[in-house]
């Protein structure tokens, strides 16, 4: 290791002695925080320019795949398919199932492997199925894909949790983690004016429904259109395209990545470990897959910040019916489309502004969670009292807002939490925390059934007592770790 010590100059060597003043303060960390060498800056902005680009263009075609189905049920799939309102609810529950189940093991695969190599490996897989959606003629058909979906996006949001964890401090992370996750807020809004744009202006042409045209015109596909057909063999798609790309900018770990010089690599080791992060190196022994899941679970930060992410997660079922809550406020199938736009764009703001502030103030973040939750349950139980439908989408905006915000950040706080763990242990904690929540999301899918339209009372009565039970938990984990901030390696 001495050898590939990065050479200091006169600032830095400094920087170095301070380091030493530092070590002697009483506030270790509250000071580590602050200080950050001209050599550390750099490294740092060399980081944010190849990693975070990457990882919010994936994710924005990640979750579009996700969640398109929503539009395309507004736009007519369901009365196309004979789809009953429980067989749709059907449709997102195979997704989150698959979803569950392969989270951990890919996590855990992730944290022994490259991922510059596996996550677009599973991004390039789940771009060709997804373009196969747009030609189902069947629920059947609809269930296989949304499950293969499931398989294969599990790996890539705790993937990306982990990545972001093993390059940042904990101080740095929460706006990173808006950051990424203002790609799906900007995907939904997005989605929405494109849904919008070619549900009304393709529906019919070549003989082909508007709704199937949303999952075929953004894979640029050559179909047969007598038949809608998809060809493997002749389909060019965004989201593998994109995928392919990733494999030649995509760090992998600080310790191992190629794309760094080895003053760089030694620098970000030092600098996470300076701050109580722990990261695979070649000195240290990786655990075995038992030991970090044992590890994981026997950890109470792990239970906790899954108990709260799990709220959070049933809620969060609402982006995929957004569309349709818009549609029965008596707007019409297109113009719902175009009307989901602003909530999303409110949303946008609120996250960012939210990462940022989460960093400017990191011993706050559970109560700045909790406050958010707080806004979210009282605007859903003011939308069940209320009749004015312009009232009630003004409130559904803040809803989502407070919604969504506190979704970005509470994965920020789950890594931040979890920095003091062994990689591996770390990977199972990020993905049980966001693969647990999916369960959630399984009767998060029939809060909205089409017989409680247009009101929808039941949906909103549930995300209320959500929210409030979320507040509880983030308030209790804002004492708790605030009291014992580092679990043991």
């Amino acid at each position: 290791m001495e050898a590939n010590k990065p050479k200091l100059d006169r600032k830095d060597a400094v920087d170095a002695q301070s380091i030493v003043s530092i070590k002697a303060c009483d506030d270790v960390q509250a000071v580590a925080n602050t200080f950050q060498s001209d050599a550390e800056k750099r490294l740092v902005r060399k980081v944010d320019l190849t990693l975070m680009p990457t990882i919010w263009v994936l994710y924005l075609f990640s979750y579009a795949d996700r969640t398109n189905i929503g539009n395309a049920k507004v736009a007519g799939m369901t009365a196309d398919l004979g789809m009953s309102s429980g067989q749709y609810s059907l449709a997102l529950v195979v997704f989150f199932i698959s979803y569950i189940v392969f989270e951990v093991p890919s996590n855990l695969v992730l944290s022994k492997t490259r991922p510059s190599i596996y996550l677009p490996i599973i991004m390039t897989l789940w771009g060709t199925i997804t373009c196969t959606m747009g030609a189902v003629k069947s629920p059947g058909a609809l269930y296989a894909v949304r499950f293969m979906l499931g398989v294969l996006e599990a790996g890539f949001a705790p993937g990306v949790m982990l990545i972001l964890s093993s390059w940042y401090k904990p101080h740095e992370q929460a706006k990173r983690f808006s950051i990424f996750y203002s790609a799906a807020v900007i995907s939904g809004a997005f989605g929405g004016i494109v849904a919008g744009g070619i549900s009304g202006s393709l529906d019919g042409a070549h003989g082909i429904a508007g709704w199937r045209w949303l999952f075929v015109w953004h894979r640029i596909l050559r179909i047969n259109y007598s038949e809608l057909t998809w060809n493997p063999d002749r389909g060019r798609g965004a989201t593998i395209a994109c995928a392919l790309i990733a494999v030649f900018i995509l760090p992998d770990y600080p310790a191992t990545t190629k794309r760094f010089t080895p003053e760089e690599r030694t620098l970000a080791v030092e600098r996470l470990e300076m701050n109580n992060v722990v990261i695979s190196t070649e000195e240290r022994t990786p655990l075995s897959s038992l030991e970090a899941l044992r590890g994981s679970l026997t950890n109470w930060r792990t239970w906790i910040m899954t108990a709260g992410y799990t709220a959070i997660g049933g809620s969060a079922t609402m982006s995929y019916f957004y569309p349709t809550l818009v549609a029965e406020m008596g707007y019409s199938s297109t113009m719902a489309e175009y009307m989901v736009v602003p909530i999303y764009a409110v949303a946008f703001f609120a996250v960012l502004t939210t990462g940022y502030l989460n960093d400017k103030i990191p011993n706050y973040r559970g109560l700045i969670i909790a406050g958010w939750l707080t806004i979210s349950m009282i605007c859903s139980i003011i939308i069940c009292t209320v009749y004015n439908l312009k009232a009630r989408y003004v409130f559904l905006v803040f809803m989502a807002s407070g919604l969504l915000s506190s979704n970005a950040s509470s994965l920020a706080y789950s890594s931040s939490t979890f920095a003091s763990m062994p990689q591996e242990t770390r990977a199972v904690s990020l993905a049980f925390v966001n693969g647990i929540s999916g369960i959630s999301q399984i009767y998060g899918a029939y809060l909205f059934p089409d017989t409680d339209a247009p009101k929808y009372l039941m949906g909103f009565a549930v995300i209320s007592a959500l929210s409030a039970a979320s507040v509880g938990i983030y308030t209790l984990a804002h004492i708790l770790i605030r009291k014992y901030p580092h679990p043991n390696p």
